[in-house]
């Protein structure tokens, strides 16, 4: 039987399919040369790097029974929608450098098409209303609030959140209206509140994603309505190189015992692995839940302090379907609620002729505290909220119960802790090279890791790149790179780039 499934499994490597979505065969060694903790992009980039070294002693072990982490779909009625990764962000410009995971989007043909966020339906407690001046003047703020970052680098003040900078650009909040739009300009895109993030890294991130000509991708956005699910683009290349004995599903781990010389890894089950090095590419937020996953020994001080220093942003998708559509046949709607910021203000119709016609679904996109206030109610009690503020858009309107809901809850969720992760005005770079440095032969990679790109799926693909390198080299005997976590540097020295990107704003 176990010949039958072998054959079965690489049979379906050879035509290049995405990998099984049941759990691996549980296959053994003595000892690995790596274990890569953690089946997302980092962790599939990590073992494409050791696999073009000539290393193929390696496994991937994967708590879910799929790879992708949280490029994560669900099949709702007969549509795949994505309640995790949803957008290619930032694709080319001209000849310029093309985002990573849009090559792998081209490379494997997904499905995408664009989505205009422009095209806004408004709303308050009384129905339709108009503020698109307000959210036009948020966009300024905003393009305002990049730019003028720069100034604080060339002059080298400290960093401050974001909301200062917005305040000493000269752009306050008013009313409810600037409320709402503020969020769909800046919460929606880094999934917490300025008050929660760095306004240089903010313009950093930015910058390096969307902006051609500060070194960006672009700031062209793809929407991903593939019905194989976005994650078929990392499955489909996994399923090249991989073999059978590289992956492990279904497998959670749960202690991780480290040092100079080697690694033992302990799984829900019982099993234990054992390897001479090994990369964790969990997220930060499980990493800030030791419960969750133990380290033994604990992490030292400069370690610890750079995890719980970077914070986690929650972003949650709420599914609703309906029989048949009663909304406007606008792609977005902004509402602005009276009494609370980020009170349901984003909607997005999937029942539009771009994405999925005829299906009748209506998605609500939260980000931050409210999105972590939301997981923690029943689904019934997130119904009866989003019921009464589509009665107040929609007032005299009988709007019936959905026949279908779903959303995950990212945040409370042991695999993920929530959804990507975010800089804050206290995080130095110094941190986040701490964030990134290794401990003994552990290793560390993902999104959260990635200067340029922390939060995005290229920081993901590019920190397991390096990381799959840096271990490559060591297993070689080509030499280790010595981790310089708990020291601190001169930034122009070690992150050139933090002060070469003020020579645009000049």
């Amino acid at each position: 039987m176990l010949s039958v499934l072998l054959t079965s499994f690489l049979a379906s490597f050879a035509t290049a399919s995405p990998l099984p979505t049941s759990a691996s065969p549980r296959w053994t060694s003595d000892t690995y040369d790596v274990l890569i903790l953690g089946g997302g992009v980092a962790g599939v980039m990590a073992a494409q790097q050791l696999h073009e070294a000539g290393i193929d002693n390696y496994l991937i072990v994967e708590a879910r029974d799929e790879l992708g982490g949280r490029m994560h779909s669900y099949k709702l009625d007969n549509y795949t929608v994505e309640v995790g990764c949803n957008w290619v962000q930032g694709t080319q410009t001209g000849n310029g450098p093309i985002n990573p995971i849009y090559s792998l989007a081209l490379k494997h043909k997904l499905v995408t098409t664009t989505n205009n966020w422009e095209d806004l339906q408004f709303y308050d407690e009384k129905g339709h209303t108009d503020f698109k001046d307000a959210v036009c003047k948020r966009e300024e703020a905003y393009g305002a609030l990049i730019t003028g970052a720069g100034e604080i680098i060339c002059r080298e003040y400290l960093d401050l959140n974001a909301r200062s900078g917005y305040s000493l650009m000269g752009h306050r909040i008013k009313d409810k209206y600037d409320w709402a739009s503020e969020y769909y300009h800046f919460d929606w895109e880094w999934a917490q509140a300025p008050e929660q993030s760095s306004w240089i890294a903010t313009s950093f991130n930015n910058n390096f994603t969307f902006d051609a000509s500060r070194g960006g991708f672009s700031d062209e956005n793809l929407l991903s309505v593939d019905q194989k699910g976005f994650k078929h683009i990392l499955q489909d290349e996994a399923a090249t190189f991989l073999k059978a004995s590289n992956v492990l599903l279904s497998s959670t781990v749960k202690d991780i015992n480290y040092s100079d010389s080697g690694v033992s890894v302990k799984l829900e089950s019982g099993d234990e692995l054992k390897a001479k090095y090994a990369l964790v590419t969990f997220s930060v937020g499980v990493l800030q839940h030791p419960e969750d996953v133990k380290f033994e020994p604990a992490f030292p001080a400069w370690k610890q302090e750079a995890i719980d220093g970077m914070k986690m942003g929650t972003y949650t998708k709420i599914f609703l379907q309906w029989e048949e559509k009663f909304w406007d046949d606008n792609e977005m709607g902004l509402y602005a609620d009276p009494y609370r910021r980020g009170y349901y203000p984003v909607w997005q119709s999937l029942d539009h002729e771009r994405f999925f016609p005829g299906s009748g679904m209506y998605v609500f996109p939260k980000a931050g505290d409210e999105s972590e206030r939301v997981e923690n109610l029943s689904d019934e009690q997130v119904l009866e909220e989003v019921m009464g503020v589509l009665k107040n858009m929609y007032p005299g309107k009988d709007i019936p119960r959905p026949k279908n809901m779903h959303f995950n809850r990212w945040y409370n969720d042991k695999l993920t802790r929530g959804a990507f992760s975010n800089w804050p005005a206290s995080f130095y770079v110094e941190h986040q090279d701490n964030l990134r440095a290794h401990v003994n032969n552990l290793y560390f990679a993902g999104e959260h890791t990635s200067f340029e790109f922390y939060g995005y799926l290229q920081g993901a693909y590019l920190e397991g790149q390096k990381a799959g390198k840096a271990i490559a080299s060591c297993v070689n005997g080509k030499g280790c790179v010595k981790s310089t976590g708990g020291d601190f540097h001169n930034k122009n020295e070690y992150f050139p780039q933090w002060y070469n990107v003020q020579e645009v704003h000049k």
